[in-house]
């Protein structure tokens, strides 16, 4: 049969190159008919005697991005249709045999008998570096863009084709699990330093260089495979072994408080097959690897941070009709640290920048951000004084608002406060042309209520980053009252040209993710006035699943912020909007003690110029009462801690702020990191059962107010059996 997805030639010298170059896609991946073919080439390498040995390599810009998870959802749906038909058991022993054929097929060509080398280009990763360490030697191209790696583990899954096996025989077992658990890329030149592969050379020759290995007399037999193989640390069962392996299970419980099955099956996986001859080490690899595919923590990651994530990267939710649209020159109102940071971002993709501030001053400083920020990326290898010059030149620093004419786009990012934000609209709208899209950063203040100031109101939308922008990944797109569809498209072009991730929600206060988090922070706040230990609050919110308790999160983005938006919510909305609880703990934290978090050295924590911070030792005596912690529920501080953010979310589906599930979920977890494991806000509540979770949060409202009383569309959800997924499948593009 004829390939479709790879090329086969053979050299004057008896070497064969598999060039792997799938018709259509941008990157390769790995699919049944990828295996089917891979099997067919390695069965011809095999029969012909004429052929010494094959050097795998891409015909794209990078190998492989590794499988197509879309196949293994596959074998999940396989599984359920047989177990309805024929039972558990057989079902069960047919995903197991389902799930290891890549495993299977990879072993088939380390012990093939001919000697394979990987020449190795741009992304290698996941299953497609489990094919490039079954190959006898490993060739890396010496270029930035080169990057090898086992990252399954962010998605919920682990290396299940070998990886969790053949890594930790080439380098220190701690290293392996730590390059597994952190799911990490590594360069060519740290790839060979670490024993990953053998060789680095300019993109141009490595092809050359696997080809010589081979003719130069390769050996076709694996390291492990040889009688005198030895585990780079030594037996597990031995001195440093035993250095190893208690202190990986504590890291493994601080790092995931037991929340991610994928990474306690690393542990067990590596542990026992290192123990065993590499075809039962497999066999056990294979056995955890079906496990964990079939978890729920797995489906949900697979679900919002692969499929969901790749659909809204691509832009699922951008109106079709409307022509595609590309920013070659932004403006950027307000050069404090938020807007400088849109304004690098923006300068890091290409984009030319007008950064305006109300002097000249406040403008340079804005831009020294960019310097500041681009230099760290110097010392840390990432980029050149060549980068930072190219950089800095692309950023125009000015008061003049007169610049933003010949702008595609302007963003204002001024203070959070109506009457500034309004001074500033509209004295960009007098200097920008009339055809411009104009976008507000506010992150709580209505843009339907904004866009009053300004004339088009089709053409002004609300463009909402989370900080730090340079390293979070969600934009949150707002549609006012009177927004139209060519804004929304430019605004979905725009963060897809900058590589962010773009959501799409209705305008409201605060609308989605602030919303959402917002009631996490607050929760940490009641709970810190009812008397439970604050750094009892702080574990509870990392042992439910978030990245730092509540306290440490309004530290980052700062009390007096918090401070500022309650002030406003009370003043358009009345103090019946607002909890006094929470209103006197700010008042004390930020009028009297002037303590602002993170900014000012000092909030709930308190930050030495040396050292790690630490919980402030005043917060006691802000406690009217102190709970004794040995009666404290930890179980129900962790659920008042998901569910607050999680009913929230619920709430803006009702109201119809967020229309699509995918966006509440990738939107939680990109935005303000809602517990990885569950897939997101709403699919903890699918996950749970709409049943469950509103019995959970009536127990809830029942103890601590009705902050978690359940909207109505969850108690009819509740009744009907219903998920959000299956309520509100997600929508096509407009």
């Amino acid at each position: 049969m004829t390939p479709v997805n790879f090329r086969f030639e053979t050299d004057a010298d008896g070497v064969a190159l598999l060039t792997w170059d799938m018709p259509g896609r941008s990157m390769n991946v790995i699919t049944l008919d990828v295996m089917r073919e891979l099997d067919e080439a390695i069965d011809k390498v095999v029969a012909d005697a004429a052929i010494k040995g094959c050097v795998v390599a891409s015909g794209k810009d990078n190998f492989s991005g590794g499988a197509d998870l879309t196949m293994l959802e596959g074998f999940s749906r396989q599984f359920a249709d047989l177990a309805a038909k024929e039972g558990e058991e057989p079902a069960t022993q047919a995903f197991f045999d389902g799930t290891r054929k890549l495993s299977q097929l990879y072993r088939k060509l380390e012990t093939c008998g001919k000697p394979w080398a990987a020449a190795i280009n741009g992304v290698c990763v996941g299953g497609a570096f489990e094919l490039a360490l079954a190959c006898h030697y490993r060739v890396a191209a010496d270029d930035d863009r080169t990057r090898v790696g086992l990252p399954e583990i962010k998605i919920g899954l682990f290396p299940g084709a070998g990886g969790s096996q053949r890594v930790p025989r080439l380098m220190q077992t701690g290293d392996a699990l730590q390059m597994m658990f952190k799911g990490e890329q590594l360069k060519g030149a740290v790839a060979q330093k670490m024993g990953l592969v053998g060789e680095v050379a300019p993109a141009a020759d490595i092809v050359a260089k696997a080809k010589a290995w081979i003719k130069n007399g390769g050996s076709p037999v694996a390291p492990w495979d040889r009688k005198d193989f030895r585990l780079p640390s030594g037996k597990v069962f031995s001195p440093a072994g035993m250095m190893t392996w208690p202190a990986a299970n504590a890291i493994y419980r601080r790092e995931t408080m037991d929340n991610y099955p994928a990474a306690k099956a690393i542990l067990h996986a590596v542990y026992e097959g290192l123990q065993l001859p590499m075809d039962l080490a497999l066999r056990v690899e294979s056995r955890w690897f079906a496990s964990i595919l079939r978890s729920k923590e797995a489906a949900a990651m697979i679900r919002s941070l692969f499929v969901s994530m790749g659909e809204l990267n691509k832009g699922a939710r951008r109106p079709k009709a409307e022509p595609a649209s590309k920013v070659k020159k932004l403006g950027v109102i307000g050069a404090g640290f938020m807007g400088a940071s849109i304004g690098y971002v923006s300068a890091m993709a290409g984009i030319e920048v007008v950064l305006i501030d109300r002097d000249q001053a406040s403008a340079d400083k804005g831009k020294d951000i960019s310097r500041n920020l681009i230099t760290a990326q110097i010392n840390r290898g990432r980029a050149t004084s060549a980068d930072r010059d190219a950089l800095l030149a692309r950023i125009e620093a000015t008061d003049d608002y007169s610049k933003l004419a010949g702008v595609d786009l302007v963003v204002e990012a001024v203070f959070e406060d109506r009457d500034v934000k309004a001074t500033a609209i509209k004295k960009a709208e007098a200097a920008m042309g009339a055809e411009t899209i104009f976008a507000s950063n506010t992150s709580t203040l209505p843009i339907t209520s904004l866009a009053e100031n300004f004339s088009r109101h089709e053409d002004f939308i609300g463009i909402h980053f989370f900080s730090p922008v340079e390293r979070m990944m969600l934009v949150e797109i707002i549609v006012g009252a009177k927004t139209g569809p060519k804004a929304l498209a430019h605004a979905i072009d725009f963060v897809r040209q900058i590589k962010k991730t773009p959501i799409v929600v209705n305008d409201t206060r605060g609308f989605y993710a602030n919303r959402c988090v917002l009631n996490y922070i607050r929760e940490g706040h009641l709970m810190l006035i009812e008397g439970v230990p604050p750094a009892m609050i702080e574990n509870a919110g990392r042992m439910a699943g978030m990245p730092v308790g509540p306290l440490s999160l309004n530290d980052e983005v700062a009390l007096d912020l918090g401070w500022k938006i309650l002030q406003a919510e009370k003043k358009d909305l009345g103090p019946q909007a607002i909890d006094p609880r929470q209103e006197k703990l700010l008042e004390t934290m930020v009028v009297k003690q002037q303590r602002l978090g993170r900014k000012n050295g000092k909030g709930f924590y308190d930050y030495p110029e040396k050292g790690p911070k630490k919980l402030w030792a005043g917060l006691g005596e802000l406690q009217s009462a102190h709970l004794d912690p040995d009666a404290i529920d930890v179980e129900e501080l962790k659920q008042r801690l998901l569910a607050t953010q999680s009913v929230e979310a619920a709430r803006t589906v009702e109201e119809g702020v967020v229309t699509d599930p995918r966006e509440a979920d990738v939107g939680s977890i990109l935005g303000f990191g809602f517990a990885p494991f569950t897939g997101g806000t709403l699919s903890y509540i699918d996950g749970m059962g709409a049943k469950a979770f509103v019995e959970m949060c009536d127990k809830l409202a029942a103890k601590h107010g009705d902050r978690f009383a359940p909207p109505k569309l969850l108690r009819d959800m509740a009744a009907k059996g219903e998920t959000f997924y299956g309520r509100f499948p997600p929508a096509k593009a407009a």
